[in-house]
C-alpha cells in the first residue's frame, strides 16, 4: 500500500473511496447521536429533517457534477431515466444490503462474546432504529402528527423489510388490524437449511410497538405470535395494532 494517496493503484483508490463513504456516513450518525444527547431526541429529529434535505441536495449535486450527470428536478437524470423495474431492483438490493449488514453485525458480536450479548445488542439497536425508520417514513409520506391506523398501514408498506419480505394486513374492526409477516427472508433461509425458527420475539416486542408509536403515539401493539411461539404455515409472525 502506498503512503501517498496520489500514488495509489486503481484498486486501492477504489477501496479508499468506499472507506471515505463509510467514514462520512458514520460521522453523520455521530452528529445525530451527539445532538440527541445534548438536546433530546425530538429536537435532534427536527434538526435532522433540515440537515437531511440540505446535505442530500449538496451531495447529489456534487456527485452528479463529478460523474458528468445532468440534474433534473434536483435528481440525477440517469436515475430518472431508468426503467421502473430497474429502480425497484435497486431499491430491493439496498434493502437486502441493509439486512445483510444487520446479520453481519449480529454474527460478529455472537462469535465474539456469545449469543445472549448479540441478542441484547440487537434488541437495543431496534429500540433506536425502529422509531427512526418510522420518523423517516413519516417525513417521506408527509403524514400528519396523528395519521391513525391508516397511516400506520401505509407506513408499514415503506419499511425496509417490506421491500424484501412478503406481508399482509387483515382488518378486524374500525379501530384495529392485524399485520402478518407471511414470508420472512431470515426465517425462510433458516427453514431451507433445516434450522429452527430464530427466536425474534424479544426484538419484535421492541421493534413493532416502537414503530407504531412513532407513527402515531395513540396506537398500541399486541403480539399475536412470533418465534419461538408456534405459528401457522401462512405466516411467521403476526401483530395486532389498535387505538
Amino acid at each position: 500500500m502506498q503512503n501517498n494517496p496520489d500514488n495509489l493503484s486503481q484498486q486501492e483508490n477504489i477501496r479508499l473511496i468506499f472507506d471515505i463513504i463509510h467514514r462520512a456516513a458514520f460521522h453523520h450518525v455521530m452528529w445525530f447521536a451527539e445532538v440527541s444527547e445534548h438536546l433530546g431526541k425530538e429536537k435532534a429529529l427536527e434538526i435532522l429533517g433540515k440537515v437531511y434535505k440540505q446535505t442530500t441536495a449538496i451531495q447529489t449535486k456534487r456527485l452528479s457534477k463529478t460523474f458528468g450527470i445532468e440534474m433534473n428536478d434536483e435528481l440525477p437524470s440517469n436515475l430518472i431515466n431508468l426503467p421502473v423495474e430497474k429502480l425497484n431492483e435497486l431499491r430491493e438490493s439496498l434493502a437486502i444490503n441493509w439486512l445483510a449488514n444487520d446479520g453481519v453485525w449480529f454474527q460478529a458480536v455472537e462469535f465474539s462474546i456469545g449469543m445472549d450479548n448479540a441478542k441484547h445488542c440487537n434488541d437495543s439497536c431496534w429500540a433506536k432504529f425502529s422509531p427512526f425508520e418510522a420518523w423517516s417514513i413519516k417525513q417521506f409520506l408527509e403524514l400528519p402528527e396523528f395519521p391513525g391506523l391508516e397511516g400506520l398501514k401505509q407506513s408499514l408498506r415503506f419499511r425496509l423489510y417490506a421491500f424484501i419480505n412478503t406481508q399482509s394486513v387483515v382488518d378486524e374492526m374500525t379501530d384495529s388490524f392485524i399485520f402478518r409477516m407471511n414470508d420472512c427472508r431470515v426465517q425462510s433461509a433458516r427453514k431451507r437449511k433445516g434450522l429452527p425458527d430464530y427466536p425474534c420475539k424479544s426484538a419484535g416486542m421492541i421493534e413493532f410497538p416502537e414503530f407504531a408509536k412513532a407513527i402515531d403515539s395513540r396506537i398500541k401493539t399486541a403480539c399475536v405470535c412470533c418465534p419461538p411461539d408456534v405459528h401457522p404455515n401462512t405466516h411467521f409472525c403476526a401483530w395486532r395494532f389498535y387505538l
